[in-house]
């Protein structure tokens, strides 16, 4: 944690030089946003070393755990694939290509939909996310730590209630 604490006075010490060479701009935004954005590049490099324990890219991970939440029999269409995880269908289509190849996953005619299709967890794509989003959980504890329960809770809330208001209400 010292590299974090270093990075947060690099935001400290870019405001002091913005307050200096601009003193008529309120730059105490930086201090939120500045820290969030270090903050959010050096959570996802840690998370990352875990999906890469498991040759599993951040996008991978995000379909295997999508199509495991979705329950028995894991599987969803393409198009709902790429709702839950919030990218185009363009880039779910060369995660499920990747992950097909891997053996993680499958595709077959939806049973409903003659035309459609249905991508569905393989006994070795399960098997990969549970061990991985084991790790995964474990691993976002060790990063949570620094703050003690109330604090992250307190956190959360101010989250939740900052993306509520800037991604509006959501499904």
């Amino acid at each position: 944690m010292a590299d974090l604490a270093e990075s947060l006075d690099r935001v400290a010490r870019i405001q002091r030089e913005w307050a200096r060479e601009r003193p008529d701009v309120d730059v105490r935004p930086q201090g939120v946003i500045g820290r969030l954005h270090r903050l959010g590049a050096y959570l996802t490099e840690e998370l990352c070393v875990v999906y890469r324990k498991y040759g599993l890219g951040e996008g991978d991970f995000d379909v295997l755990a999508t199509l495991r939440r979705a329950g028995a029999p894991f599987e969803r269409a393409p198009g709902g694939l790429a709702e839950h995880t919030m990218v185009t269908t363009g880039a779910m289509t060369k995660r499920v290509d990747r992950l097909e190849r891997a053996g993680l996953v499958s595709r077959r005619a939806s049973e409903s939909d003659g035309r459609g299709r249905v991508v569905a967890l393989t006994p070795q794509g399960r098997e990969v996310i549970d061990r991985a989003f084991s790790e995964h959980m474990a691993n976002e504890r060790r990063l949570l730590a620094a703050l003690t329960e109330d604090e992250a809770a307190q956190l959360e809330s101010l989250l939740v209630k900052w993306l509520a208001a800037t991604e509006g209400p959501r499904d």
